[in-house]
């Protein structure tokens, strides 16, 4: 299928994971691509795994001085960009006492602040029907232990979907959210999640299962095509039931 052809995409946190798998599933519809990361290692490997097609940029989403460059890169590239798909993000899980400053700023820099600025940097690359596409998370609506300051980030940036929808709707840019649920993604190796932790995760759910990166793709694919041109400032829960018990 072609539901994304000629169209310019930028991913962010695009090397591994959602991101990675997303910029895949622009590419075979499509679109043009680039993709932001921070660790050379995997860098390289998406940039092997992808095609030389595909413009790779080193940026940290949390560095806000970095998204005008980032933006520069773009217009340089593409001209004008179609589709923006803000899944650069950090998990820091901790108990409430256990939160110093340092980590809270860390978190807010990484999950929403850099995310908003790098949207401010982009307004004037962005073209006259444009769409971006936030990946928030369950986290912003459950009470889960731990997940304090995630949560809140994650829903500081969900209410991004309907206050740019409608600051921006009036240039032909839609805002749209997929909140997600545990998505199998080498996330939860870095917490340190074993598989008798990940069979426990899994019981909460009611599908029985993790998600597939390709699942958040395929929503992310719909909703920078011309298919989701109604949809404005939505929210699409993917997380196998998790929310509703």
């Amino acid at each position: 299928m072609n539901r994304l052809n000629g169209k310019r995409a930028l991913i962010t946190g695009g090397t591994t994971g959602i991101g990675l798998e997303t910029a895949r599933a622009f590419l075979s519809e499509g679109a043009r691509v680039a993709i932001t990361g921070t660790k050379p290692e995997t860098l390289k490997a998406a940039r092997t795994a992808l095609g030389g097609d595909v413009l790779v940029l080193a940026s940290d989403i949390g560095d806000i001085p970095g998204q005008k460059k980032v933006a520069d890169s773009i217009r340089q590239a593409f001209g004008a960009l179609d589709a923006l798909f803000l899944n650069a993000g950090i998990v820091d899980m901790r108990p409430l006492e256990k939160w110093d400053e340092a980590g809270f700023d860390r978190s807010f820099a990484v999950n929403f602040k850099g995310p908003f600025f790098l949207v401010q940097a982009l307004l004037p690359v962005f073209s006259d029907r444009a769409s971006i596409v936030l990946m928030t998370s369950i986290n912003s609506h459950i009470g889960m232990p731990n997940s304090s300051v995630y949560g809140a980030t994650k829903g500081a940036l969900l209410s991004l979907a309907r206050t740019f929808s409608g600051e921006l709707i009036g240039r032909g840019i839609r805002v749209n959210a997929v909140s997600g649920g545990p998505i199998d993604t080498p996330l939860y190796g870095k917490l340190g999640m074993g598989r008798t932790e990940l069979e426990g995760l899994e019981g909460q759910i009611p599908a029985g299962r993790l998600g597939s990166p390709a699942e958040i793709a395929a929503a992310v694919v719909y909703f920078a095509s011309d298919a989701s041109a109604f949809t404005i400032g939505s929210e699409l829960v993917i997380d196998g039931g998790m929310s509703n018990l």
